[in-house]
């Protein structure tokens, strides 16, 4: 399995000082900045768009940025948030049209490509998928709000994804978002999860350097 990667949700930062606190996650151990993209459309909250993610280039954000389109359209993005700067870009399948389409222009874009599975979503799109993208996101909560519970059925869903990925033989990362905390980061690490989106559980915290710390000690 992959190093692990931490990659705090922008969605839980203060956004009338996004800069600093984006900077401030990064010196305290974060590895990714996870960018939740919501449309009101696809799903029913209405967030960030690529001038965002340019605003934090141009800051001198230099980690790598972790797109999450929940958006329907999704192509019309793909080159925004590329030329925006993103590193990786991820959307739900069935809010493509073509979903390989989809995949191939997120790479022709110098991004790499993601698919994203809700909680009721089958780990069957992954039969046509897998060996075209880079990156596994399973959502752990329903998409559209920050905050939620992490909902523990996933935690098997996350086993057999890893499974998968393993038999596939290509270095897939399996990302988790929606409900992570210092509490079960552990348990959803031994289900098989390489990379952590957490957003509360990070920017609610007093110290984010400890909480970092701590999560990696609970990852082993």
């Amino acid at each position: 399995m992959q190093p692990a990667v931490i990659a705090p949700s922008i969605l839980s930062a203060d956004f009338a000082r996004l800069g600093e606190e984006v900077d401030a996650v990064l010196a305290a151990g974060a590895d990714w900045v996870h960018f939740d993209v919501m449309d009101n459309h696809y799903v029913p909250n209405l967030t960030i768009g690529p001038l965002v993610c340019k605003a934090l280039r141009n800051h001198g954000v230099k980690a790598p940025i972790d797109v999450h389109l929940m958006v329907d359209p999704v192509d019309r993005l793909v080159g925004d948030f590329a030329e925006a700067g993103a590193t990786w870009i991820s959307f739900h399948p069935e809010a493509s049209r073509h979903v390989d389409r989809t995949i191939q222009l997120i790479r022709s874009s110098g991004c790499r490509p993601g698919i994203v599975l809700n909680p009721a979503t089958p780990l069957s799109w992954l039969d046509h998928t897998l060996d075209a993208v880079d990156l596994l996101l399973l959502m752990s909560v329903n998409p559209g709000f920050g905050g939620q519970q992490f909902i523990e059925p996933v935690l098997g869903k996350l086993g057999e994804a890893r499974r998968r990925i393993d038999a596939a033989g290509r270095p897939v990362r399996l990302e988790i978002d929606g409900g992570v905390k210092l509490d079960n980061i552990g348990a959803i690490a031994r289900a098989g999860a390489d990379t952590f989106v957490a957003g509360s559980a990070i920017f609610g915290a007093k110290d984010y350097a400890a909480t970092i710390r701590s999560m990696r000690a609970a990852i082993g």
